[in-house]
């Protein structure tokens, strides 16, 4: 049976406004210059502790005080400034129904993952939600994916990785796993092309399509 492991920002979330004005605080906080909107957009998907030393030009010290600093605003507000993607609650709860077993994936901690999708109601129907560990040591797409595939005893074979961003498709090719790329997400079409996923999905109903017809 095909394991269905989803990204969670920009794949089953539009989570932008939150994080963007959790970025904003932080470097308003330390007095840091506010990247373009095409810089901020950047901060969607990848690692903070990735994205401040490339986007920021910070330093170890400096980041590990912004990420401290989005922490602080995302635990409270940024959190809940998402939605869910049209079509994603009815699709997860028809794949859940048709008996797949799904499981979140995502660079965003664990403590915050699972309470979002509480929030959203839709927890329940993962097995279960994996994110990024608290010490840091688990952080990057493709370790995250093999903690998953460990932790639950997955065939990488038949299993798939779905999300928005070229890490997701080269985490999944890291594991042997044939991956989906959603373009409807915040991941830049010629980045996913070149990462070679298994299929390519504009819309949420593409996703549809090919998950009911694996």
């Amino acid at each position: 049976m095909n394991a269905l492991l989803f990204d969670l920002d920009g794949t089953l979330t539009d989570s932008a406004p939150g994080i963007i004005k959790s970025v904003k605080y932080a470097l308003e906080s330390i007095q840091a210059p506010i990247p373009s909107d095409e810089i901020l957009q950047r901060f969607l998907g990848p690692p903070l502790w990735e994205s401040f030393p490339v986007y920021c030009q910070f330093d170890e010290s400096s980041t590990r005080e912004a990420v401290r600093l989005y922490r602080e605003y995302y635990a409270v507000k940024g959190i809940y400034e998402q939605e869910l993607y049209e079509g994603i609650p009815e699709l997860m709860l028809e794949l859940n129904q048709a008996g797949l077993p799904l499981f979140v994936a995502t660079a965003k901690p664990d403590m915050y993952a699972g309470k979002i999708l509480e929030h959203m109601k839709l927890d329940h129907l993962f097995v279960d939600i994996c994110g990024a560990s608290a010490d840091n040591s688990r952080a990057d797409k493709t370790s995250i994916i093999g903690h998953v595939i460990e932790k639950h005893g997955l065939n990488p074979n038949a299993s798939w990785m779905i999300g928005d961003k070229e890490h997701d498709i080269y985490g999944a090719h890291a594991h042997s796993m044939k991956s989906i790329a959603c373009l409807y997400g915040y991941g830049m079409q010629n980045d996913l092309e070149q990462s070679a996923p298994t299929h390519m999905c504009s819309t949420v109903q593409d996703l549809r399509d090919v998950l009911l017809n694996l």
